[in-house]
Parts: structure tokens; sequence; C-alpha cells
């Protein structure tokens, strides 16, 4: 068992040389290890994404999980967002989701609910140890049950009964080959969409493009199509469908902190004074439009668990990420799911006679870098973080917030540097109000990290 699969939010590595079928069987055993006590139904739900391996190691795992004397309601192939869509609607104490994401087609992995939530962190190191030890409860001989299910009719049917659009719209669906395709199509169509689909089969060689929406370079055919077909808007999936990417009907990349904007307002005109969460890589423009709307911004980590667990604590309606997973709390169960949340995208472009581009006439248009990238080490990361805040807050006497990394605000801009959570690497963003102020911001930044780096 290599302790490097066991990440920050999840389990993940390449399959058949970081993991195999005795991998999957193992954590099976040791998630109904580690949940001893909160086994309340024994009962567990299980789905899997399109990898070519997906499917054998869903086998195995629910062999594991089944030795322990627990039953497996099997979902089959879908989305991450059936999996929790189950864990609240299905007679069950957790879930694992088989997938690796957005990772490249020799990757898998998993994700491990408890109750409602994914575990993460400690969670999972400590899930780490129960599989290392190998000690596991053994079932008491009495018959167990594997339920295969079909739970798409029950999810289009919740969601149709949630979303209504006042007009019909065009779309364009970039499923990416993942698993959000099948299900995201029907319901699209079945709101009154016309649905123009790109790459909406399962095939987990992922033979046209990465499935990762962040990347521009992964948008260039939905964008493409948008603007041959006239379509009022594109929407991409990455692989296993918890995010979410969008393209306006001129072919312009949304990301994801403008889409919570559009979100936000969405939500604050239904529930006035909610808290909305965003993430320290958002820009400036997110939390002050949403102030502006009357609502409670508050900024936090980076990570789809921690911000989950956020939600919990700050009682908010909604939340989202740079990277696209989206949290509805308000009308829906607060996890992310891109085929909802891309539904309730068509919902608000539908309810305006403008199009989606001019939603965004009256953000002030603010300059960004991309993510950079700087390759360190493990054991140098967060010291290097560290110092860097001391420099900024003690030295330069900047305003620092520290609530994940460093981010240094300016009077007209801010840079972050923060350590990932999942590589040797120290990720850096900037913004400001101007091209020349941007390259000043960054290049302060970037050279002292250098220095710092050695």
């Amino acid at each position: 068992m290599h302790p490097h699969i066991f990440r920050e939010y999840d389990i993940r590595g390449i399959a058949g040389k970081d993991l195999d079928e005795t991998t999957y069987e193992t954590v099976g055993r040791a998630v109904c290890a580690f949940m001893k006590g909160k086994l309340k139904k024994k009962c567990l739900v299980v789905g899997r994404d399109g990898r070519v391996t997906s499917k054998a190691y869903a086998n195995a795992l629910i062999e594991g999980i089944t030795s322990c004397g627990v039953n497996v309601i099997d979902i089959g192939e879908v989305p991450t967002g059936l999996l929790y869509f189950g864990l609240f609607t299905l007679p069950v104490d957790g879930g694992v989701m088989i997938t690796a994401s957005h990772n490249p087609k020799e990757y898998n992995g998993m994700k491990v609910a408890v109750g409602e939530s994914t575990i993460h962190g400690h969670d999972i190191q400590k899930l780490m140890k129960i599989a290392q030890a190998g000690k596991f409860p053994r079932g008491k001989g009495g018959p167990v049950t594997i339920t295969r299910m079909d739970i798409v009719p029950k999810y289009l049917k919740r969601v149709a009964g949630d979303i209504k659009l006042k007009r019909k719209l065009k779309v364009v669906l970039d499923g990416g080959n993942g698993t959000g395709g099948p299900v995201g199509v029907p319901l699209y169509k079945q709101l009154g969409c016309k649905v123009i689909p790109l790459y909406c089969d399962v095939d987990g060689t992922f033979p046209n493009h990465h499935p990762d929406p962040t990347v521009p370079e992964n948008l260039k055919d939905l964008i493409a199509k948008v603007r041959s077909a006239k379509a009022d808007l594109g929407i991409a999936y990455d692989g296993d469908t918890d995010r979410i990417g969008a393209v306006d009907e001129t072919g312009n990349v949304i990301f994801g902190d403008q889409l919570l904007i559009l979100f936000a307002r969405a939500v604050l005109k239904a529930k006035p004074k909610a808290t909305i969460i965003g993430e320290v890589k958002s820009s400036r423009t997110l939390y002050a439009d949403i102030a502006k709307h009357g609502g409670k911004p508050v900024m936090w980590k980076t990570g789809h668990s921690l911000i989950k667990a956020a939600m919990k604590k700050h009682k908010s309606q909604l939340a989202g990420e740079m990277s696209g997973h989206m949290f509805f709390k308000h009308r829906w169960y607060g996890f992310d799911d891109a085929i909802y949340a891309g539904a309730r995208l068509l919902e608000i472009v539908a309810a305006s006679k403008k199009p989606l581009s001019e939603h965004f006439a009256n953000v002030p248009k603010m300059y960004n870098t991309p993510e950079v990238r700087i390759e360190t080490t493990e054991a140098k990361k967060f010291d290097i973080v560290k110092a860097a805040t001391h420099y900024f807050k003690n030295e330069l006497k900047l305003n620092v917030n520290t609530i994940d990394g460093a981010r240094i605000e300016f009077d007209d801009g801010w840079g972050l540097v923060r350590a990932s959570n999942t590589s040797p690497v120290l990720v850096m963003r900037c913004e400001a109000e101007n091209p020349e102020r941007l390259a000043e911001i960054r290049k302060l930044i970037e050279d002292k990290i250098k220095e710092l780096n050695g």
C-alpha cells in the first residue's frame, strides 16, 4: 500500500502501479473499520467513473465492503454528483466514488464519504493507517446484499422539478468523454433546451481532449461550436463531472469566480443577506459584488472538502472555487455537481432577455495572471510561504491574509502564494487594475519566492 496515494482530499494514483484491485478491496474493508459505530443502516453506496480500470476496481471494493458484513447499493457508472445525491436520498451510511477526476487516463482513485460528507486531511491519513494495519471487521456469516440501482431517473426528476427555464436556449455541452454527458444531455433537453453535444459519450481514454475545463486549451472545440452554432452558451464538465466550465455566446471563457458572481446574485435575490463563500484564489470583484448585492462574502481555503466544511460552519447558501466546483445549498444539498450547476446557469440566462456576456457589464475589469506553479520540495514549501508572509507583513508593512497561504493585498490588486495540497509546488496568482501594475505585483512576489526557494 503506497502511502502517497492517500492525499489531502482523496485517494489517487497510477492504476496498476500505485493501486490495483487488492488496494480497492483493502480500502473497502478499511472504510468499514473507519466507520465502526457509524454503520447504523449497514449499507454503503458505490459509484464509478468511466475509466478503463474503474469497473474491475468497483468489484474489488464491493468485495472488501461486503466481506465486513456491510451491504452495498451499486449505482454503476455515474457522475460524482449522483453518488453525492445518493448519500442524501438512499438509506446508506456513506459511500465511495471510484474516480481520478480530471487526472490523465492512467490514473484512478477514490473519494470516500462518511454520512453526507467526503472525508479529507487527517481522516484520510487515519484511513490509510487502518488499511496498513490490516485489522478489519468480519461479517458474521449472515447474508449481505448487493443491490444494482439506476439512480439517474430519480436524479433527473429531482432536478427537473427544481429548475424552470423562462425561454428556450441553445446550449453546447462538452462532456469531455467523462460520465456527465449521458446525464446532462437528457436533463437539459428535458428543461426545454436545444442541446448540441460534444464528446458526450463515455470513453475512459479521453481521446478528444483532457477532461479539465479550467484549462482554456481544452475548451477550444466548445468555443468554436458555440460560435458556429450561434448558441446562447457552452458548458463543459471535467472527468467525473463535479466541476463546471462555461463560455458565453461570444466564446469568451467564464472563470469560476465570474460564474460565482452570477450564481450569488440569483441566490441573494431569493435569500437576502445570505453568506456566500469564495476561495483565496478568487478575484476581489467577486467579494465586492456579493457585498454590493447585500450578501455576506467569506474568503476560504482552496479544496472541495474544506469548502463543504466551511459551508456548514457558516450556514452558507452557496460556495464556489476557481476550479469550477460549485456548491449550492440553496434549493439543493450543498455538494459540487456540474450538471446541476449547469442547470442553474441555464435558469439564470433564460430568466433575462440579455445575452450571457452582458451580465458582466457592471463588473470592474481586472487583469489576472493564470496560476503560476513554482517547483520546490515538500520539505520547503510551507516554510517558504511562512517566510514570505513575514517579509510582506513585517518588512513591507502590507496587509497579508493567511487563511490559505499568503494573500498579499495592495490598494490596486493582490498577489497570492500558497503551497499546493497535492504536489511539491508553490502556486502563485496575481490580480491588478491594469496590466502594468499586474506585472509589477507579479515581479515583486515572484522574485521574493525565487530568492526563498534558493
